[in-house]
């Protein structure tokens, strides 16, 4: 039996088996993340990509961003550690903050649970591997020459170097293969706060975001919600904090403008409804905060 078209009739009408479709493994487009210092009025970024493009067409890439402050690596830590739990496994993420590009400092990626880092050895990746979840890592120098761009130049690492090397992770390529394991690597001071014999929490503020909170490396598992209904207080540039709040338009009894809250990162920030915690503190990163919570007596009959 034929149709209008002259094509043959094989399938009754009610076979089912003629919805079927043939099921083929989906093949997994690799991910390539950027966290540049490079802005977006240069040609920096373009480069970067077209490089890792032109090695690997079936890519995709994600800007994280390229607003870090010039050479700022502690900004670009904090912001990588803040976004990188957010990708799936396999992903890869190339950070160049690279004040030392075309010195002896040297160029690495970073096996860390089932992603990969790739940048300058700076200190960029010590949070990620300070705080992370994932298993332990493994750093490796990136040595092998074959899988670099040439000439490399001096000043662009991102584009000749690190680039390409993700290009390659992106392709299957081992870390083995791009160079050799190192068990020392550049650590910026350890993320985790201090204990003071006397029992404060020793913390500081770690990033200013774009709003003016002041985030700090205190997380739940330094200052629990016990601890916080215990009566815990902050002090940071003379100023005390003892309002803790869960969202930022949220009313408490107390007048304080300052607060403290749990912000996205896991972190717990200093804030000011609708205006900026850092001015109104005067605070920079790295000022200290201490955390101390209040011991009252218990009296008996």
């Amino acid at each position: 039996m034929k149709n209008r078209r002259g094509e043959s009739e094989t399938r009754r009408h009610d076979d089912k088996s003629s919805l079927r479709v043939a099921a083929s493994p989906r093949r997994r487009v690799p991910l390539i993340t950027l966290l540049t210092d490079f802005g977006t009025k240069d040609y920096f970024v373009g480069a970067v990509k077209s490089v890792i493009l032109g090695r690997n067409p079936q890519a995709r890439i994600v800007d994280i961003t390229h607003d870090i402050p010039p050479q700022d690596i502690e900004a670009g830590a904090f912001t990588l550690l803040a976004a990188y739990s957010s990708f799936p496994a396999g992903a890869i993420h190339l950070a160049v903050v690279d004040p030392g590009v075309g010195s002896a400092r040297r160029a690495i990626v970073i096996k860390f649970g089932r992603q990969f880092f790739v940048g300058p050895d700076n200190g960029i990746f010590s949070y990620v591997c300070d705080r992370g979840e994932g298993g332990s890592f493994k750093v490796f120098e990136l040595t092998n020459k074959k899988y670099f761009r040439q000439p490399v130049s001096p000043t662009f690492h991102g584009r000749d170097v690190f680039g390409p090397a993700a290009a390659a992770l992106s392709l299957g390529v081992k870390p083995t293969e791009l160079g050799t394991e190192i068990k020392d690597f550049v650590r910026l001071p350890p993320l985790h706060p201090e204990t003071s014999a006397a029992g404060k929490l020793l913390a500081r503020i770690i990033h200013i975001d774009r709003f003016g909170n002041c985030v700090t490396n205190i997380t739940p598992n330094d200052l629990t919600a016990r601890m916080i209904a215990g009566g815990a207080t902050l002090r940071v540039r003379g100023k005390s904090v003892k309002s803790f709040r869960t969202h930022f338009a949220e009313k408490t009894a107390g007048r304080e403008k300052l607060f403290a809250i749990w912000g996205s990162a896991g972190f717990l920030e200093l804030a000011v409804a609708n205006d900026s915690a850092a001015e109104l503190l005067g605070a920079k990163r790295g000022d200290a905060v201490v955390s101390e919570v209040r011991r009252t007596s218990v009296c008996r009959s």
